[in-house]
């Protein structure tokens, strides 16, 4: 059961990780909501990034409910069956949440097609950027949120990998919407004090991030590990 160290820790991660989200993202809003010249674009374009964020939480921590309902036999082997897969998921996305802890503390390199990750690759960004730009309209600019929300982050993906461990649908969506929530403050502010501190401590910053990965990795395990007992 996901408790609210675990959402804060998730929250934390995105906080942790703007310096890193100022960089690949704030670009994009300075082009895109930061054009339009009001808040309430800012809000349009974050609400369809968190949109997204939570849609693939609640994927991924939907699947242990979709394996638990696949499970055959008796009541007893279904339960069986279901601890080891949620024991299985829990220790690969422990895994995965470890490679990348050790990737944001350079102890190990990030994968490559991470690294070139683009948002020009994401089919229709161009068509979506260029009708966001010149007709200045709000759908389209919260399409962009929506789409840009699944751009290639070691961060996001970091998050996501966690939910995969939640325990159902509702679960995943919030453990997402707490990493999202977390990034909001510097994007928010992008062009103050404050994103000036995040990206001047950024190697700081990216190396907690990377340890809260790690412990994440580490709670994981341990759950695993008193599953097995």
């Amino acid at each position: 059961m996901e408790s609210g160290v675990d959402h804060l820790s998730m929250f934390l991660l995105g906080l942790l990780g703007s310096g890193h989200c100022i960089g690949m993202c704030g670009p994009l809003i300075i082009a895109l909501p930061g054009r339009y010249g009001r808040w309430s674009a800012h809000i349009i374009y974050h609400l369809g990034r968190l949109l997204t964020y939570g849609a693939v939480g609640a994927l991924m921590g939907g699947v242990n409910q979709g394996l638990v309902r696949l499970a055959g036999g008796g009541a007893q082997a279904a339960l069986a069956w279901t601890t080891r897969m949620q024991i299985a998921i829990s220790a690969f996305a422990a895994i995965c949440l470890l490679l990348m802890g050790l990737a944001r503390i350079g102890l190990v390199h990030e994968p490559a097609w991470m690294v070139k990750a683009s948002p020009q690759r994401i089919p229709g960004y161009q068509t979506l950027m260029r009708r966001s730009l010149d007709r200045r309209n709000a759908i389209w600019l919260f399409g962009m949120g929506l789409m840009l929300g699944l751009l290639p982050c070691g961060l996001s993906y970091g998050a996501f990998t966690r939910c995969l461990a939640a325990e159902s649908f509702a679960t995943g969506a919030a453990l997402a919407g707490s990493f999202g929530l977390g990034t909001l403050p510097g994007l928010l502010l992008l062009g103050t004090g404050l994103t000036r501190l995040l990206r001047r401590y950024q190697i700081q910053t990216e190396l907690i991030a990377g340890l809260v990965m790690i412990g994440m990795a580490v709670v994981l395990f341990a759950d695993a590990w008193t599953a097995l007992a």
